[in-house]
């Protein structure tokens, strides 16, 4: 993993992808995290700095450190949530499940005036595709269009562990989500992706983000291989 001095200071950089890692379930709860050197290894930066990011997850509540036992994972939920209700990924982590990203593609996009989505985001925009993985299976392949009109040099530079961390870092703050579910045939590719057989239907969810001045800046299409793991929602007693 890379982290780059031109996107900040590098220990928050690590504290966000260490944290990342957390609340997927990559470092489960109640086991500890890879050691200071392996960090400093693998990010290749000094002790101070590795330092400097578990402290910031130790005083978020994420972590405890113990001398002589390792840093060991407290926490793995998020206390800052975009609503009342548990994210789909939070509660696999809580069933004990792991989840991994990978981002197979980010370029810039241009929408044709007659296409669907031409009328949700305009001409141009980024797009992000990117698989989830459960327990080292693909289980959901995701398509992203964003509001954003990256030059193709800092397309370079774009690290993506959490989809909307990186639009709040664009200055980008998210105040209304709509989402839609439907039963759809996949494009080709992404059943070869999620090892599907030719043909067959999967669980497709489009999603509608706007920014606080009514601006549709996330347009989304995700498809579940809910044969792996059935799709969750869970909701709050609103009178309590």
């Amino acid at each position: 993993m890379i982290v780059k001095r031109n996107k900040g200071p590098m220990y928050l950089q690590i504290k966000e992808v260490l944290k990342d890692r957390i609340l997927n379930g990559e470092f489960a709860l109640h086991t500890n995290i890879p050691s200071e050197p392996q960090l400093e290894e693998e990010f290749n930066v000094s002790k101070i700095t590795v330092r400097n990011a578990i402290k910031e997850l130790v005083q978020e509540g994420y972590l405890e450190k113990k001398s002589g036992k390792g840093t060991k994972v407290i926490a793995n939920v998020s206390a800052a949530k975009l609503s009342k209700g548990k994210h789909f990924t939070e509660l696999l982590v809580e069933e004990g499940h792991r989840i991994t990203k990978e981002v197979l593609s980010i370029k810039k996009a241009e929408m044709l005036p007659d296409s669907t989505l031409h009328s949700q985001i305009g001409d141009h925009c980024l797009n992000i595709e990117r698989v989830y993985f459960l327990d080292d299976e693909p289980y959901i392949y995701f398509n992203h269009y964003l509001l954003l009109n990256e030059s193709e040099e800092d397309l370079k530079d774009i690290q993506i562990n959490s989809l909307y961390r990186y639009l709040e870092e664009q200055h980008i703050r998210l105040v209304s989500f709509r989402d839609e579910f439907t039963v759809a045939v996949a494009p080709s590719h992404i059943h070869e992706t999620l090892k599907l057989e030719k043909g067959t239907a999967v669980l497709k969810r489009i999603r509608r983000s706007q920014s606080e001045d009514g601006r549709i800046v996330e347009y989304s299409e995700g498809f579940y291989h809910t044969e792996k793991n059935h799709y969750v929602v869970t909701y709050n007693d609103s009178t309590q």
